[in-house]
């Protein structure tokens, strides 16, 4: 059964969880959190992060040059990254075999 707790808005509204409710969810300072508007209050929940990859020019070059898998993908691949400002041949890859 869900326990109740009762707190009170701080300056700037920050909220403080009680110790246990902490402890439960494994929140710590900073972590992020959702806030929703619900009907008849306000539902805050942990939330989920994930961290996301962002590719350089050269990156996203070298992953198109190598994953062509026929001559055809690979001259596509090859404009591409001409399109990107980078000369293909100056990007360490593997040309299919034909």
């Amino acid at each position: 059964m869900a326990q109740h707790f009762s707190t009170r808005m701080g300056r700037r509204g920050s909220v403080i969880l009680p110790a246990a409710l902490r402890r439960r969810f494994r929140l710590n300072e900073g972590s992020p959190l959702v806030a929703e508007e619900r009907e008849g209050g306000i539902f805050l929940r942990p939330a989920i992060t994930i961290p996301i990859d962002v590719y350089s020019a050269d990156r996203l070059a070298e992953f198109l040059l190598n994953n062509s898998g026929n001559l055809a993908a690979y001259e596509a691949a090859r404009t591409e990254v001409r399109n990107l400002g980078i000369d293909p041949d100056t990007v360490p890859h593997e040309k299919p075999i034909a």
